[in-house]
């Protein structure tokens, strides 16, 4: 079993990214020390950590870095392999699917944040939120069929894309409490809304994800650090 001094996760507690692998090493039962990082000022750690990118989340196993959440994710469920449950399909295609819906979660829902979450005029917010709600459709219609009446993306348990999708949930509600809009939808989406709960339930996620009004708050300082950076200098 490995301790907090040999795993550390560099992230920013808002990061729906950094949830993932936190949620990951919880799922797993692996002790972590979690360095939360100053948004807006890289700590040497993390450039050392990832040169590269220069981001979070970072996970440190044994001094060694692994940087990208979903490349992390499935990391702690290699290495980790004999502790807790499954995250990806023990079948290759099952496993592939996977891959696929997260990738297709990757690629739709972080383009619409910006403006949800910002200063848009209406036309443009009502654009980000018909695309933001025809991927939660399509998800919705994933969910009927990968999880065959069970109660998670990976059946019984949450799995990869569980941990995906879910990541965003927090921020979801606050696109919802700011832009005065409706996603996660009874009537809509019936069985998301149903999973979302479920998911947030879970002992492994609700110590992760920040309560809605703490994302609002996040949001306005995100607002600020953007339009400071945007600023010309003097």
């Amino acid at each position: 079993m490995a301790t907090k001094q040999d795993v550390k996760v560099l992230g920013w507690s808002a990061s729906p990214f950094v949830a993932r692998v936190r949620i990951a090493l919880n799922l797993k039962g692996i002790e972590y020390e979690f360095l939360n990082e100053d948004l807006g000022r890289k700590s040497d750690l993390l450039l050392k950590s990832n040169p590269v990118y220069k981001k979070v989340p970072v996970l440190i196993h044994g001094e060694k870095p692994v940087c990208e959440s979903l490349l992390i994710v499935q990391y702690i469920d290699e290495v980790w392999a004999a502790s807790g449950l499954p995250i990806l399909p023990a079948d290759a295609y099952d496993r592939a699917v996977a891959r696929f819906w997260a990738a297709y979660i990757d690629d739709k829902l972080p383009n619409q944040a910006p403006v949800l979450l910002g200063e848009a005029d209406e036309p443009t917010k009502a654009e980000a939120t018909q695309h933001m709600f025809a991927a939660l459709q399509q998800l919705e219609e994933v969910f009927e069929k990968c999880s065959e009446g069970k109660s998670f993306f990976g059946g019984n348990t949450i799995g990869y894309v569980d941990i995906t999708l879910g990541s965003y949930l927090g921020w979801m509600k606050a696109m919802e409490k700011i832009a005065g809009i409706k996603l996660l939808d009874e009537e809509k989406i019936p069985q998301l809304v149903k999973w979302a709960e479920r998911f947030c339930s879970s002992d492994a996620v609700k110590e992760v994800i920040p309560q809605v009004d703490q994302f609002v708050e996040f949001s306005k300082v995100l607002q600020a650090a953007f339009k400071a950076a945007a600023s010309p200098s003097n």
